[in-house]
């Protein structure tokens, strides 16, 4: 049986290692124009991986591009859409080229990621999802909604609990999973419904110190 060097740098150096085996059979899939959207889906999600592990290796804290990790979490979530053949949704953003967070990217992306996907999963015959972010109060607030069903008014209270699910099958962490990553940089996130009309709201509200502007 094969030994691995289960220390961070080891675990990281044997990742690296599949991903660049990944890419190598992407890169030969890409020659096949059967293939070539496979290939490329394959590419992005291994230059996800790259990012991850990068975030581990430096750990850190520079002031990172909120509309860049959007975009990231946005490519991400419309490949795993078509890999599990659902219907795609639509994206609208509102953020502030200007705009930045601290902390890992990969914890971020995690943090958009979740909500795209539990907002696709209450829209299964699509829909849209909207992106907004501005300076409010000395801080930072972002908002993530969406035009589905909205949030049963018994489960606002339970959204966030570990566990918590209203579909078969699912973990229950996603949510969950965003408020440690929110909450771990000092900031809230509470979930709602939009005023006017259907659709779930989640509202991540970040001190300045979580976030940082190039003004």
């Amino acid at each position: 049986m094969a030994e691995y060097d289960l220390t961070l740098e080891g675990l990281i150096h044997d990742l690296r290692n599949v991903f660049e085996t990944i890419g190598d059979g992407a890169d030969l899939l890409a020659n096949d124009p059967k293939h070539a959207r496979l290939a490329a889906t394959l590419c992005r999600s291994v230059e996800r991986g790259a990012r991850i592990l990068s975030s581990f290796v430096e750990q850190s804290q520079a002031a990172l591009d909120l509309e860049l990790i959007v975009d990231h979490s946005i490519v991400f979530t419309c490949d795993f859409l078509n890999a599990v053949k659902a219907t795609p949704i639509e994206f609208v953003r509102g953020i502030p080229a200007d705009l930045r967070l601290r902390a890992s990217a990969a914890a971020w992306e995690r943090v958009f990621v979740n909500l795209f996907l539990n907002a696709a999963q209450a829209m299964p015959s699509g829909g849209t999802v909207e992106i907004h972010a501005a300076r409010e109060d000395g801080g930072v607030v972002i908002t993530v909604a969406d035009d589905g069903p909205g949030i049963a008014p018994q489960n606002l209270e339970r959204i966030f609990q570990p566990g918590f699910t209203t579909r078969a099958k699912r973990s229950g962490l996603g949510l969950q999973i965003v408020q440690s990553v929110v909450e771990r940089n000092g900031g809230t996130v509470t979930a709602s419904n939009r005023p006017a009309g259907g659709g779930a709201q989640f509202r991540i509200c970040l001190p300045m110190a979580a976030a940082e502007g190039t003004d």
